[in-house]
């Protein structure tokens, strides 16, 4: 971790504290907790109910999709473009195409082209400030060039969105003959193009086939999603847990108290901030008549790590189970080599976070508990002692925790100098306690909800109770209202 100087390169540097950059009045229309974002639905939502013909509604989805992303960077929406033009073609050749040498060949320019275009914005910056501190270890004088190129919003998200519908033509899992039009809708549909969920081709390009329109029942289900996933977001994450956070990692020399609050309170919030991006845009593709996957099912209920991974960013976690740690050989050739392919795959899927040296951290982390998990499991197939579920969940909680710390402070020195407060006696603030309780009280939910969906839950519902909760949390949003919108974190991945 040393050798990442701690100036310079700051577009791959963490920032959790401010806004991304380069959101500005008008590209907040890409934050689903923006007035901006409110407008923009409340004219495309109408237009498209309004509109006849399945095709000219999937063509006016395909324009508002770019409109959208295009009001955060006109100018990137040509990558975004050229991404897709190019899978899709490539895939279209995949499908008549059937010598094995050609089919590989096509499927490498695939990946090269993506995995290339998403290394040169998002790892550009990295490479270069490695290669300068290499190279004075050296004791070669190297000044790199400067690297200003903004990361586009949502790349990492509609690469690997991309990529799967080009793999899965190769593997002859799906067919590659789909037009332009749907394709491109597939990879653009604003609900989860800047931060997912990570959708598959297999799983919405058969929705885009048919017509389709919401019910009024599935439309209000999808408005509740909506306002729960944004109370979550404008109240938990932004009011309750952020400002706690944000002030114990950035200034550092805290208490007891205050160390707790933000080792608990970050993995509160970063839970409330993504789960409820991953709710609105479910509720919001709902409202188009589309069903996206479940993104979080109460991971920090999770009786162990495996299970953890099964609840948390299931999108990603599953993108890299099929087309990382399966390819790589996943359980196959014995222990060491099972042990080999889950740290490869848990250290790229943290690079995939970022371009720093603590996402890999977390990620090593991550794939050292799993090993770890195999291990012991493997020696004690069945736990079945009293209190063994107890010691399991609280155990993992606390593990995930651990690694939260790396993921969340700026730097190796940051994360110390965050541990050492754990080390100081004091009495905290009644903002800290607050936190530090509500982080608690969320865990012990999810401890109590994980064997529930959120679906099960509101569907044992009467309406009036959803209504209910609809209307209570627009409410809590209105009261947490003010002031510059907070992104959500996964914004900058």
């Amino acid at each position: 971790m040393a050798i990442i100087p701690a100036v310079g390169f700051a577009s791959w540097m963490p920032a959790w504290a401010a806004p991304p950059c380069c959101i500005d009045a008008r590209g907040k229309w890409v934050l689903f907790n923006s007035l901006s974002f409110l407008v923009f639905f409340s004219i495309v939502f109408p237009v498209y109910l309004l509109l006849p013909g399945w095709g000219i509604r999937k063509s006016f989805l395909l324009l508002a999709s770019y409109v959208f992303y295009a009001a955060w960077n006109p100018a990137y929406v040509l990558i975004l473009a050229f991404s897709t033009s190019l899978d899709w073609w490539l895939a279209r050749r995949l499908a008549v195409t059937e010598g094995e040498r050609r089919r590989k060949g096509l499927l490498i320019l695939s990946l090269v082209a993506n995995l290339g275009l998403l290394g040169f914005f998002k790892y550009g910056g990295f490479v270069l400030a490695n290669l300068q501190s290499a190279f004075g270890a050296l004791g070669v004088a190297y000044q790199p060039p400067g690297w200003d190129i903004v990361l586009p919003v949502g790349i990492s998200f509609y690469t690997f969105a991309s990529l799967s519908y080009t793999i899965d033509v190769y593997r002859r899992e799906i067919d590659g003959r789909t037009g332009l039009r749907d394709y491109a809708l597939f990879v653009a549909f604003f609900p989860h193009l800047v931060a997912g969920p990570i959708v598959r081709a297999r799983a919405l390009l058969p929705q885009l086939a048919a017509p389709r329109l919401p019910a009024m029942d599935q439309a209000a289900y999808g408005i509740v999603l909506v306002l729960i996933g944004l109370f979550c977001k404008a109240v938990f994450a932004d009011q309750v847990f952020a400002p706690v956070v944000d002030d114990v990692y950035t200034n550092g020399g805290q208490d007891i108290v205050g160390s707790f609050a933000a080792f608990f309170g970050f993995a509160a919030q970063i839970y409330f901030d993504f789960g409820g991006y991953s709710l609105c845009a479910i509720g919001l593709a709902l409202c188009f008549g589309f069903a996206f996957p479940d993104n979080f099912r109460c991971p920090y209920g999770a009786r162990g790590f495996s299970d953890f991974w099964r609840r948390w960013h299931i999108s990603l976690s599953t993108w890299l189970r099929d087309y990382l740690y399966i390819p790589l050989g996943g359980n196959r050739g014995g222990s060491w080599a099972t042990s080999r392919h889950l740290m490869l795959t848990m250290l790229l899927g943290g690079l995939w976070h970022g371009a720093s040296w603590m996402f890999v951290a977390w990620g090593g982390l991550h794939g050292t508990f799993l090993i770890g998990e195999r291990a012991w499991r493997k020696r004690w197939p069945t736990v079945s002692w009293r209190g063994a579920d107890t010691v399991l969940t609280v155990t993992t909680f606390l593990l995930v925790c651990v690694a939260w710390v790396p993921f969340r402070a700026p730097s190796a020195g940051a994360a110390w100098t965050f541990l050492q407060g754990f080390a100081r006696v004091g009495s905290g603030t009644s903002v800290q306690w607050l936190a530090l309780l509500a982080a608690l009280a969320m865990f012990a939910w999810q401890w109590r909800m994980r064997d529930t969906s959120l679906d099960q839950w509101l569907a044992r519902m009467p309406e009036g109770g959803r209504v209910a909760i609809g209307t209570l949390c627009l409410i809590g949003i209105f009261l947490a209202a003010g002031g510059d919108e907070r992104a959500f974190i996964y914004f900058q991945f």
